[in-house]
């Protein structure tokens, strides 16, 4: 997996986690569940791009 990939994924997991944490301390379900959905797009992305590389190498 290359670097850019890899960093860009593992921000998107650490901006879904900011979200959803914010939306839980505000109590704004709206945020919540839209952090929660980005930390699992980046999670899913994550997995895909290892699944690739173990294929490619």
């Amino acid at each position: 997996m290359g670097i850019a990939k890899k960093t860009r994924n593992l921000g998107q997991i650490v901006e879904g986690k900011a979200m959803q944490t914010t939306g839980k301390a505000l109590g704004n379900k709206s945020l919540a569940r839209r952090g929660k959905a980005e930390l699992v797009r980046g999670k899913v992305k994550q997995a895909m791009e290892k699944g690739r590389d173990s294929l490619r190498h």
